[in-house]
């Protein structure tokens, strides 16, 4: 039988942690620029990030999943959630755990305990990635700058999730909302994405939220 060393990743409260964008300061942003704009973009930073791997076609395997987070598994390209907690479809045995922040070692532990006996993968992947939330009306015409994708109604549904081409990087869309989206994106490129985002939205005003 094969042992996992799971250990707590999350610095202490003692010790500073910054998102992939402290240095833009939206948290000074809040409140200024154009009023009803088109787009209002939420930086939900420092969340827990967790990719877990199984055999999706194994009922002992989707039951553990349910049995430890309370969430049937997403049908391929789409995410369900539970409050705060979402689980999205990666691939035919990948998918992505998301949740508040601090609550990633209690969460894996659940995980593993529920699905003890099965060949799965549980991987704290929290320190790459992060999540913007983007809300408005115009939201889909600044999605449609920026990706090749068919963001249409008809095409992309709420509940849908799609790792595409983002100007010139890749990420992942998701509908949450009739006029939420969320972009997934790697750390490294937070940068770039912001940048992006302030271009791509000049002419419909874009607000930030706390």
């Amino acid at each position: 039988m094969t042992t996992a060393n799971v250990y707590q990743q999350r610095p202490a409260a003692d010790v500073k942690v910054e998102s992939p964008l402290h240095h833009a300061d939206l948290p000074s942003l809040v409140g200024k620029g154009r009023k009803n704009a088109g787009v209002t973009l939420r930086h939900k930073q420092l969340l827990g990030h967790l990719t877990l791997r199984g055999d999706s076609h194994d009922a002992a395997f989707s039951g553990g999943v349910h049995k430890a987070l309370g969430l049937e598994l997403p049908a391929a390209l789409t995410v369900v959630s539970n409050g705060e907690l979402s689980l999205q479809w990666l691939g035919p045995d990948e998918f992505l755990l998301i949740c508040p922040r601090g609550q990633e070692l209690a969460l894996e532990q659940a995980l593993r305990d529920a699905l003890a006996g099965q060949h799965i993968q549980v991987v704290n992947v929290s320190g790459g990635q992060s999540l913007l939330e983007l809300t408005g009306p115009n939201v889909r015409d600044v999605l449609k700058k920026s990706t090749s994708y068919d963001v249409h109604p008809n095409n992309f549904p709420v509940g849908k999730a799609v790792g595409t081409v983002f100007a010139k990087s890749q990420l992942v869309i998701r509908r949450t909302g009739e006029d939420t989206w969320e972009l997934l994106i790697r750390r490294s490129f937070a940068d770039y994405w912001w940048l992006w985002l302030q271009d791509a939205a000049a002419e419909y005003g874009l607000a930030i939220a706390e």
